[in-house]
């Protein structure tokens, strides 16, 4: 694990903060806009490095940009609210039977996956 610097720390508490995953980008501003010293390189780097971690998560928005959100542990997948961005964590995985035996198929071994699937949560539902 990488050492913490204040850099580092400034983009944890952020994560921690924001109420849906969050963009590069859209971190950078709101960082500098709390007086953050802190470049837009170093925030792009920072990230990646904490989702290489295991500390965040990649989310792919419908945009193609990608957004980060800090995350448990463990294997898991997304439901992402399209209205609000609402993320939800979610731990049962039923594609592992599913995602072996495509794979067996096609002759693949040693199968990974990630999901998030998109909707609408109960608030932003018709």
């Amino acid at each position: 694990m990488a050492r913490t610097t204040r850099q580092r720390a400034e983009i944890l508490e952020a994560l921690d903060h924001a109420s849906t995953p969050i963009s590069a980008q859209d971190l950078f501003v709101a960082l500098r806009g709390d007086g953050a010293s802190i470049s837009l390189a170093t925030v792009y780097r920072q990230l990646q490095r904490l989702a290489d971690e295991g500390v965040a998560d990649r989310l792919h928005r419908d945009s193609g940009e990608l957004a980060f959100r800090l995350c448990g542990t463990g294997h898991h997948h997304h439901l992402v609210c399209r209205e609000c961005g609402r993320t939800e964590e979610v731990r049962d995985c039923r594609l592992d039977h599913w995602a072996s035996e495509i794979a067996r198929e096609h002759g693949f071994s040693d199968i990974e996956h990630r999901a998030d699937f998109s909707g609408l949560c109960a608030r932003c539902a018709p």
